[in-house]
């Protein structure tokens, strides 16, 4: 490829390319997870929606809250089975106190299939807003929900439709004894809802254990998890979520992941992700090009240190409040295509220190570590860690491990290079949770010769101009 194609396609590139009822906090989360998207659902992955039942002030709202809480990089909805009560007649209005809101008969089955169906296959859908002062689903306008990766569907009676259960990935039964279930509504209607306590403990006695020992406990039996205590058990909900993320799949590895970060893609980054990985680019180009991408990595990998604020003084004699740069920084290359990464931390981090290891990688998977040279002081400083490829993660866990030994703690770690294989993000990400990854796309995966692909090729000799001969004379001589 000629400087003038390269050109003309950089020029071409250049243009820049949660539902429920209940209210205590639900507000805030709507605001952060219930966004429009413009993006076309994926056919082909179905979200993942899981279930959540139990008795009336079990605390289900709870667990789910720590679900989406920790699930925070995903787009989830909430679906609460309170927003599908059924209109109360006129009748039945008369005699409200008398109604059995923990009936099955009590909710309107057939529109929640309905959502729940539309969700599952990726359809926005409209979910109605329940008046419980009027008793009415059709007083408030209704909820406009978009596709989403996690759904989560929340009520009493959630399993005890079998369609409704046909299309959960995930049950749960949170399970909590009568007493503290009594004392948490006694007090929620009390205190909260203003309700006389004589009134709360006939309506249990009338209907909501009535209600739970034939209608709800009996599908506990459909639960694949139960969870003793509700949100007070952060282990069982810790092992949920594990469970959760690993059946999102690798398409999603950045969201799995809450220490990975693929810098946003433009235009004008494919474009440039087009030229390097062009076996037709010359030299010249590719460097060109591949510089550029490194850069944007690097400075996106700073953007992750930690800061102080700092004001100043403007040559106006106004005071700016702004931040205070990292000061105790390095960067350590894994020899040899992370030196072509050097330039572009040198260039952000004036006099920046930069460490050095070589991890042979033909014959033992990049077991072996070879050579390396690191500051003395490198315990003390947050690491800048520069490899261009991530492919197995077998020469990165020797890396890291490496910085560990030194006693550079594992948060302290960013690993920063230009694709990245699922297979070495699922290594790296799962030995080593507290590190952040920061890369600028991430390819389909490795081939049987272990290479990614669609990868770029060998990055060093493409980016040095040398072949496999130089490389090994290079890895001698060091």
């Amino acid at each position: 490829m000629n400087n003038k194609s390269a050109e003309d396609l950089m020029e071409c590139s250049s243009e820049v390319h949660f539902s429920g009822f209940h209210m205590n906090g639900l507000e805030q989360r709507k605001a952060v997870i219930e966004q429009p998207t413009t993006s076309a659902p994926d056919v082909n992955k179905q979200p993942f929606v899981i279930g959540v039942a139990g008795g009336a002030a079990s605390g289900k709202t709870a667990v789910c809250d720590m679900i989406i809480q920790q699930l925070h990089d995903q787009r989830v909805v909430l679906v609460n089975q309170d927003s599908f009560y059924h209109n109360l007649t006129e009748e039945e209005l008369t005699r409200v106190q008398e109604y059995n809101f923990d009936h099955p008969e009590a909710f309107d089955t057939e529109r929640l299939v309905y959502v729940m169906d539309k969700l599952k296959h990726s359809q926005a859908v409209d979910i109605p807003k329940y008046d419980f002062k009027g008793y009415k689903n059709d007083v408030f306008p209704a909820r406009r929900v978009n596709p989403a990766d996690v759904i989560i569907l929340e009520g009493i009676l959630v399993f005890h439709d079998p369609r409704v259960r046909a299309l959960m990935n995930m049950k749960i039964f949170v399970d909590t004894d009568a007493d503290v279930r009594l004392a948490r509504r006694i007090k929620r209607d009390t205190a909260d809802n203003a309700r006389d306590i004589g009134a709360v403990l006939d309506q249990y006695s009338k209907f909501v254990k009535p209600a739970f020992d034939d209608f709800i406990l009996p599908t506990k039996k459909y639960a694949d998890i139960i969870i003793p205590r509700g949100g007070d058990n952060h282990v069982a909900i810790d092992l949920i979520v594990q469970h959760i993320r690993t059946k999102l799949g690798q398409h999603d590895l950045c969201k799995i992941y809450p220490n990975l970060y693929v810098i946003p893609s433009t235009f004008q980054i494919r474009g440039m992700h087009t030229l390097i990985r062009d076996t037709q680019t010359t030299k010249h180009d590719f460097v060109f090009y591949a510089d550029r991408l490194i850069r944007l990595v690097v400075e996106h990998g700073l953007g992750h240190l930690p800061f102080t604020e700092k004001q100043v003084t403007t040559p106006t004699g106004s005071v700016y409040s702004g931040v205070d740069f990292c000061k105790r920084l390095c960067g350590v290359s894994i020899i040899r295509s992370g030196e072509s990464m050097e330039n572009a931390l040198r260039a952000c981090c004036k006099g920046i220190k930069i460490g050095k290891i070589l991890i042979h990688r033909e014959g033992d998977n990049g077991q072996q570590l070879v050579y390396e040279k690191l500051p003395n002081d490198i315990s003390d400083r947050h690491v800048l860690l520069l490899d261009p490829i991530l492919g197995t993660g077998n020469s990165a866990v020797q890396a890291i491990s490496l910085l560990l030994r030194k006693g550079v703690p594992e948060s302290n770690i960013i690993f920063l290079n230009l694709i990245s294989a699922p297979q070495g993000l699922h290594v790296v990400c799962k030995r080593f949770p507290r590190i952040k990854i920061v890369t600028s796309e991430i390819d389909i995966g490795l081939n049987e010769d272990f290479r990614v692909i669609p990868g770029m090729g060998e990055f060093g000799d493409r980016y040095f101009g040398t072949d496999d001969e130089d490389q090994l004379v290079l890895a001698r001589s060091r």
